[in-house]
């Protein structure tokens, strides 16, 4: 008799794939891995984000449902949805993403469903966030790392601060965020879109969120004497907002190149032939466009916050969070100096060592 395959139903995310945001880029790589590692694994994706009519994905099941498109109230409404479809499933493990959709971890253990709850970072902390966000953020956090079966951790400073704030040590799992390996990738029609050369421009790779502190890297970078280097910021908003018009105006005003959201063959080019890679972030949980950057060899400059410094770049890779004079100075530095490729130890960020990883997670429950 051929034995029944674990079924685990994932919900917390946007979806899956090609879908902005860190939590959906570490579902995307992690959960066809779990496939092959004999799981069945079900996605539940927020159908406004969605637009593909995929019900399977590299071996993963989709399945999406409606939530209203609203920052304070979609994850959580969603993920209600999601765990009554994950019992209608007969799902032995529900894995639950992030604070916001954690608060709904006891409902799930009182339907039956033993739980596991990553904690991608304190989403308290954003600055969008009002004070009553932050507060069922802040509960959030409680619930998943209370009353989960397994809490998965994606960086030491989150599994410091969880277990000073809640003592789980027992059942807490520190699982890196990974990184895929790169590709040499050219794309000569798509940097003459963009009207720019290879090894001839700055990076900026992330979400337009004021925690990003990208207005402070195009205000750094109109400051040096570029030597005919361009800024190109890969990104967009999730939610048009007044900071995020903001930053479209400020970039239009200096001439930055914004590419919008981009993934694939676009994205891994600019990655593949940047002068350099910059963070500016104030918050972050494990950056993973910081490791892909790294994958690429790509010249780096971050802010010292906690998850950033953890990575363990060399000193000079790091300027104090929000001081745009050293930003300015380090700029200038790195496009005053010759082009040369980085070398970073990228072991620990590897996805398949991380999916079997997980997978112990899951057979301990």
């Amino acid at each position: 008799m051929k034995k029944q395959k674990n079924r685990i139903v994932v919900t917390g995310t946007r979806g899956i794939p090609n879908i902005m945001g860190g939590v959906e880029t570490h579902c995307e790589e992690l959960f066809p891995r779990l496939v092959e590692e004999g799981y069945d694994v079900t996605v539940i994706r927020r159908s406004s984000y969605c637009h593909d009519h995929l019900s399977h994905w590299q071996g993963v099941k989709l399945i999406d449902i409606d939530a209203p498109r609203s920052k304070s109230f979609e994850a959580i409404i969603h993920t209600f949805k999601a765990i009554i479809r994950a019992k209608k499933l007969k799902a032995q493990i529900i894995h639950i993403h992030a604070c916001g959709p954690a608060l709904l971890v006891p409902m799930a253990r009182m339907l039956g469903m033993k739980v596991v709850f990553t904690h991608h970072g304190q989403d308290y902390d954003r600055v969008k966030w009002g004070w009553g966000a932050k507060l069922m953020l802040r509960l959030g956090e409680a619930m998943g790392c209370i009353f989960a079966n397994r809490v998965i951790v994606i960086s030491q400073g989150i599994r410091d601060m969880v277990n000073r704030k809640y003592n789980i040590t027992r059942k807490m799992h520190l699982i890196h965020n990974g990184v895929a390996a790169p590709e040499d990738i050219n794309e000569p029609g798509y940097f003459r879109h963009l009207g720019i050369e290879h090894g001839k421009y700055i990076l900026g790779m992330c979400r337009f969120a004021p925690e990003k502190n990208l207005h402070q890297l195009i205000q750094a970078f109109s400051k040096i004497d570029s030597h005919g280097y361009k800024l190109v910021i890969a990104g967009d908003s999730d939610f048009e907002d007044s900071y995020s018009i903001k930053l479209r105006k400020l970039a239009k005003e200096n001439g930055v190149i914004l590419t919008g959201f981009i993934k694939g063959r676009r994205l891994h080019a600019l990655l593949n032939h940047c002068r350099c890679y910059v963070l500016p972030s104030s918050h972050e949980g494990l950056p993973i466009a910081l490791l892909e950057a790294m994958s690429y060899g790509a010249p780096i400059l971050v802010s010292d916050i906690p998850a950033n410094l953890e990575v363990g770049l060399p000193r000079n890779n790091y300027f104090h969070c929000n001081d745009v004079l050293e930003l300015t100075a380090k700029l200038q530095e790195t496009v005053d100096m010759p082009y040369e490729k980085c070398t970073y130890d990228m072991e620990k960020y590897d996805w398949d060592i991380i999916a079997k990883q997980v997978s112990q997670v899951y057979k301990s429950l």
